[in-house]
């Protein structure tokens, strides 16, 4: 992140730090240090005033900034008449230090970032390298070479200058300015250091100790005992302190190396031409700043790595706390999305029960009359269609879930599936034929529910817009993939609306005057499964031409012949003979509901037993022998699954008696709870006589406890 070549700071930026006056105090107090180091030890140790200068410049906005500056050139100026600096250096010097905090502030903003946030490490290497080293060596070359013209140094004393001059300058900019930005911002950047404040200080005291024992005796060069408490610190510390360790460590060996102590002066100094007149404390100060600079390039970049590294593992921790948030979040949506699909299941499916099995049992009669049988066929076919519609509904709102492949036969599921649209065809005069050609006839693996799904969508809808000519089904295999083909000679659509047509809600013809009905969610069930089982759907259509719907899936063949449920008499056979009639003990809590199953059983000879409740069912399952148990699942005081497990626990064979679970609870996972609870089997209301008979004759024919749920 880059800044824009901006020498002051923006206006509209936060104020913080300490106030204007602060920077004018500290740069004063630089300046009587220089002075007294001059006097006192012959040479300026370090040059920390123009650290301040740069740390102003780069914190207050544009007029504090303006009046700090000036403040401090006018004070340079003082303290270059008291130290009696000969002409052009009293306004040189001056000149040049603020030249040198301009120039390093215009490079800092460049490549700092709007921020200056140093505890970042590539902006502290860009800081150090690209705004204050040039800034520094511009100004020691230009000074140094106004020096020499005028005293006519040797090339190697010029050097010798210029290495001193901004070891001088660069270690006073490197050691102030980061610490005073980092402790302006301190309230910004919340740095999570591991130390507590007693630790803080702790090691802070240990730094201290260790860097007064190294600089106050001069007998033994023991000064990398210093490296491992600074890494500690820098390691254990924010960056804010561990700039304040550098100033300490910069404080204590300066004021020992310039009285002749710590292990600096040890120093074995080699002779150099042309350096003859240099006092061997100047030389022994390079010493020193090589030390400084090892000191500053060890601290610095390790504290702001350490601290980037936290910053990134708060940011992780974060993160994976939200997105633990969000996944529990997402369950618990997930979980009450079930509970409300699960609801609406079976409160619709309740009433439709009554509806579609009263209207059964009434047409069967044989004394009604052929009119009042036709209407109770169409109350009949209407409340199919109305079921339908609710599974579909519900279908569409569950979202992709796993497959649940069972062997199948493709003719049987073909003919199945078709069968609501059979009716509507012969009332068209449409010709619907169903074809299984030699190659599918064996039985595959698969998910029935969906493939019931979606051939029962297709021609569904092959049938209701065609309003003469055929519909054909046709379903062969091609290698790995089974081919389902659905052909119609109805008004066809036109290829520009084909993708359109998978959508959800959207129909061919949707304005108020179309001609037939639906929800527009069929296609969009069949395009989703589809895609789930792994194989494609396309749509061959012209406007009055039909259309030809094809799908290829991907459906392996099966290892087993029989397939459970394919087969279904049209009563159910008696376990123990012909001459008794079945014992069925029906558990609903609707009254209307056992009344439907009543008849249904009653019109084949069953002696029914009713229980409305599962505590009710247990009691008379101990006290009476039943041949078979219907049992409902959402019920008072006792529901179906404990009522269940109740009687698995009985003793003797009544723990065996099959029971069939009969509710509107039609979820996969409804099966497979009550599957799971004991029961033999799961039929989903509203029932009819077909669908349980046919349960009832493949639980009473004894089928293996894994094919029972077929049913």
């Amino acid at each position: 992140m880059h800044g824009r070549w901006r020498l002051f700071r923006h206006d509209a930026g936060q104020a913080s730090g300490p106030p204007a006056w602060t920077y004018v105090v500290l740069f004063s107090a630089c300046l009587l240090i220089g002075i007294w180091s001059a006097r006192t030890f012959g040479a300026v140790v370090i040059w920390p005033a123009n650290g301040v200068m740069l740390a102003a410049l780069l914190q207050l906005h544009r007029r504090q900034a303006l009046t700090v500056l000036a403040w401090c050139l006018v004070i340079n100026l003082v303290a270059n008449v008291v130290r009696q600096d000969p002409m052009p250096f009293l306004w040189l010097n001056a000149a040049l230090n603020l030249g040198q905090v301009c120039l390093a502030g215009l490079i800092a903003r460049r490549v700092g970032g709007a921020a200056l946030d140093l505890r970042r490490p590539r902006r502290l290497a860009n800081f150090a390298l690209l705004a204050v080293m040039p800034a520094v060596l511009l100004s020691a070359l230009f000074i140094v070479t106004v020096a020499a013209s005028l005293h006519a140094y040797s090339v190697a004393l010029y050097l010798f200058t210029v290495v001193r001059y901004s070891a001088m300058e660069i270690l006073g900019m490197l050691i102030v300015t980061p610490a005073l930005l980092l402790i302006a911002k301190s309230h910004r950047f919340h740095d999570t250091a591991p130390a507590s404040p007693g630790e803080t200080w702790g090691l802070m005291l240990l730094l201290t100790a260790v860097t007064a024992g190294v600089f106050i005796q001069p007998m033994a060069p023991v000064i990398f005992l210093i490296f491992p408490p600074l890494l500690l610190v820098a390691f254990r510390v924010s960056p804010v302190w561990v700039a304040r360790a550098v100033i300490l460590v910069a404080v204590i060996g300066g004021f020992s190396t310039g009285t002749g102590h710590g292990p600096v002066v040890l120093t074995e100094l080699v002779p150099m031409g042309g350096l003859e007149g240099v006092p061997s404390v100047i030389h022994r100060l390079n010493v020193f700043y090589l030390f400084l600079l090892a000191v500053v390039i060890t601290a610095l970049p390790v504290s702001t790595v350490m601290s980037a590294r936290r910053r990134l593992v708060a940011r992780l921790e974060a993160r994976t706390l939200a997105a633990q948030v969000a996944r529990r979040r997402a369950e618990e949506a997930d979980a009450v999305k079930t509970r409300f699909l699960a609801l609406m299941s079976h409160e619709m499916r309740t009433p439709l029960n009554s509806v579609t099995g009263y209207a059964e049992v009434l047409a069967r009669r044989p004394s009604m009359d052929p009119e009042a049988r036709e209407q109770l066929n169409q109350i009949q076919r209407s409340g199919d269609a109305l079921l339908m519609l609710v599974e579909d509904v519900l279908e569409i709102s569950r979202g992709d879930e796993s497959l649940d492949r069972q062997p199948l036969t493709l003719a049987t599921l073909l003919n199945a599936a078709a069968e609501p649209a059979r009716q509507a065809a012969l009332e068209k005069g449409v010709d619907l034929t169903v074809e299984v050609r030699p190659g599918a006839e064996a039985p595959v693996v698969g998910d029935r529910r969906r493939l019931r799904q979606i051939v029962r969508h297709l021609v569904g809808n092959a049938v209701k817009f065609t309003e003469r000519g055929r519909v054909s089904v046709v379903v062969d295999r091609i290698g790995e993939a089974v081919i389902l083909t659905v052909t119609d000679t109805g008004c066809g659509l036109d290829p520009a609306r084909a993708d359109a047509l998978f959508a959800a809600f959207v129909q061919g013809d949707d304005s108020i005057s179309r001609c037939h009905i639906g929800a527009g969610i069929g296609l969009t069930l069949v395009q989703r499964h589809t895609h789930l089982m792994g194989g494609t759907i396309t749509v061959d259509s012209r406007p009055g031409a039909g259309a030809v719907f094809t799908l290829a899936l991907p459906l392996p063949p099966a290892e087993v012949t029989m397939i459970a449920g394919t087969a279904a008499t049209a009563s159910p056979v008696d376990p123990e003979g012909a001459d008794r009639a079945l014992r069925v003990l029906v558990v609903d809590d609707h009254p209307a509901n056992r009344e439907v199953a009543r008849l249904m059983l009653s019109a084949i000879g069953c002696e029914v037993a009713e229980a409305a409740d599962g505590d009710e069912a247990v009691d008379m399952a101990r006290t009476d022998a039943f041949d078979l148990i219907l049992m409902d699942v959402r019920m008072p005081r006792v529901d179906g699954l404990a009522a269940t497990r109740m009687i698995r626990a009985l003793p003797g064979t009544v723990a065996d008696t099959p029971i069939l679970a009969v509710t509107a609870d039609a979820m996969p996972e409804d099966a497979a709870r009550c599957l799971g609870a004991g029961m033999n089997a799961h039929l989903a209301k509203p029932i009819s006589h077909l669908a349980l008979y046919a349960a009832m004759e493949t639980l009473l024919a004894g089928p293996a406890p894994d094919t029972a749920a077929a049913a």
